[in-house]
């Protein structure tokens, strides 16, 4: 890899690590990025990598969340906790379903996401406490940590996106608690994943070492700019991202 190459990925490790702590979704824009500047990398080390860079990123914004915004642990907690376990089976599965198979069901649930949010003007800009029931709250521990964990570990863009809106939509939080709990449950994918892809030798150490360091960076600045300016402009940057996903995987559908 030559410098050129080498300080593209490193910058867009940074800009991820922006985008996951805000809202979820750096993937989108990390993963394309290794495989281009890293054209003879297999695709499971590609995604062992961008997961060893990831781990570093959620779990910086995720510490920065929890010093500074009241995270509701009782739900994160054992999310997370599931999520290890679930993106781990993910990641052993990795590369036996095509793209082709999922892409389309994304797609869908990402146009949905993106009309439900834009015709709802308010969801997540104010919590809704009344709408964390028992039954809601299991529903989002099963769905964050087994769905959408074993999603991530089998390729993963646009994980923290589907994260927080399970637990705006589901219990009612506010756009920037759901991202906190969002990165707690999405360290715990991360790691999982990392642990499977690591075990069968795909994570390219020296190359991850150097995007985690930038991932770091940019993970910190996201998460300190998202819990300064608040929920609303949380919400902006989650739609951005959604259409920014719907695009990359329309293009990857009828285009490439």
């Amino acid at each position: 890899m030559d410098i050129g190459s080498l300080s593209t990925l490193l910058a867009a490790a940074a800009a991820a690590g922006w985008v996951d702590a805000v809202v979820g979704g750096g993937g989108l824009l990390l993963l394309p990025t290794l495989l281009i500047a890293a054209p003879g990398m297999p695709l499971a080390t590609a995604l062992g990598t961008n997961k060893l860079a990831a781990i570093a990123g959620t779990s910086t914004a995720a510490l920065t969340y929890a010093r500074r915004a009241k995270l509701d642990w009782r739900l994160a907690g054992p999310a997370a906790a599931l999520a290890v376990v679930t993106a781990g089976v993910g990641a052993a599965l990795a590369g036996s379903i095509p793209a082709s198979a999922y892409r389309p069901v994304v797609l869908a649930v990402l146009v949905s996401v993106a009309l439900f949010v834009t015709l709802r003007p308010r969801l997540g800009v104010v919590a809704e406490p009344h709408k964390r029931t028992r039954g809601r709250a299991a529903a989002a521990i099963a769905i964050a940590g087994g769905l959408i964990a074993l999603y991530d570990g089998m390729i993963g863009p646009g994980t923290g996106t589907f994260l927080v809106l399970t637990f705006t939509t589901l219990i009612g939080a506010d756009f920037v608690h759901g991202s906190a709990m969002a990165k707690i449950v999405n360290a715990g994918t991360n790691l999982g994943a990392l642990a499977v892809f690591a075990a069968s030798g795909h994570v390219a150490w020296a190359v991850g070492a150097g995007m985690a360091a930038c991932n770091i960076l940019g993970a910190t600045l996201g998460a300190r700019m998202a819990l300064r300016r608040g929920s609303g402009f949380v919400r902006i940057v989650l739609l951005v991202v959604v259409l920014a996903l719907v695009a990359k995987l329309g293009y990857d559908q009828w285009l490439a």
